[in-house]
């Protein structure tokens, strides 16, 4: 395991919540080792998002090993092959089944990077059924009355910007986000939530849009185990992470450190629906 980069001290500090890790993507060894920190490092809870059945079932098992500290959601990752409608069915009855479980349906959205990469390649790629798969994802949110975990970047924000409207769905939280700025706009009016992670330390672009989304709107996340540049560089990402991302995010708009750790803190929690 790789140490920390920063000195930066948290004792005593209010806590923070990861709001998006792939926490059932972790060797088992580096799992545990984060888990057994996360006490030490002030991150009171996580939002483990799945990818797929198998992933939403080890979500699912770790919120109960983990209880009060994992919250799972669930979903299908757009950055992949569509399933097949059996295998989306069969999806979709789970989480039918264990819809109390979830704290969100996530994550879900289209897949820019997987297009971009093809287009770049001279292949043909049909977004059809990715938004075809969202949409049903988004009625299953609807129905459930529970908040979405997006994926979604640039003009694909745009597309899952009027689906959301379509499906009347208001609690959307898009991680990781990068748009244009009237897309910025209007996801800020609509009252959408969006998630910095620790690239905001060195990201320049991410750095302008800490500057301008409203502070009432905004989260922490890892995005874990994606690998960081900058000051993380060959570190195996952990939830500790996001103090670092949360100073930045202090210093980006001018407050104090704990003043800015109460704001991330309660936008969480309030988004989520955690008690």
């Amino acid at each position: 395991m790789s140490s920390d980069h920063s000195s930066l001290s948290v004792q005593g500090r209010l806590p923070l919540i990861d709001a998006h890790i792939h926490l059932d993507m972790y060797e088992t060894d580096e799992r545990k080792w984060i888990m057994q920190e996360l006490t030490e490092h002030r991150i009171e809870a996580m939002i483990a998002v799945s990818k797929d059945l198998p992933s939403c079932q080890e979500s699912l098992n770790l919120a109960a090993q983990y209880p009060g500290i994992v919250h799972p959601a669930f979903g299908y990752h757009p950055e992949q092959s569509v399933p097949s409608e059996t295998e989306l069915e069969r999806l979709l009855q789970w989480m039918d089944e264990h819809a109390a479980d979830m704290i969100a349906v996530g994550e879900i959205g289209l897949p820019y990077y997987s297009r971009q990469e093809a287009l770049e390649q001279g292949r043909d790629f049909d977004l059809k059924p990715y938004v075809q798969l969202l949409e049903r994802m988004l009625q299953f949110a609807s129905k459930h009355n529970k908040p979405v975990v997006l994926h979604a970047v640039y003009d694909d924000a745009v597309l899952v910007c009027d689906l959301l409207e379509q499906y009347a769905i208001t609690k959307a939280h898009f991680h990781w986000f990068k748009g244009a700025p009237d897309t910025i706009a209007r996801m800020a009016k609509a009252g959408y939530y969006i998630s910095f992670t620790p690239d905001i330390l060195y990201e320049e672009e991410i750095i302008e849009l800490a500057r301008i989304y409203p502070a009432e709107q905004v989260m922490v996340e890892t995005d874990g185990p994606w690998p960081f540049e900058g000051p993380f560089r060959g570190q195996t990402t952990h939830s500790k992470m996001v103090n670092d991302a949360a100073a930045a995010w202090a210093n980006i708009q001018g407050l104090p450190q704990e003043e800015a750790r109460s704001i991330l803190y309660n936008n969480t929690r309030c988004f989520y629906g955690l008690a």
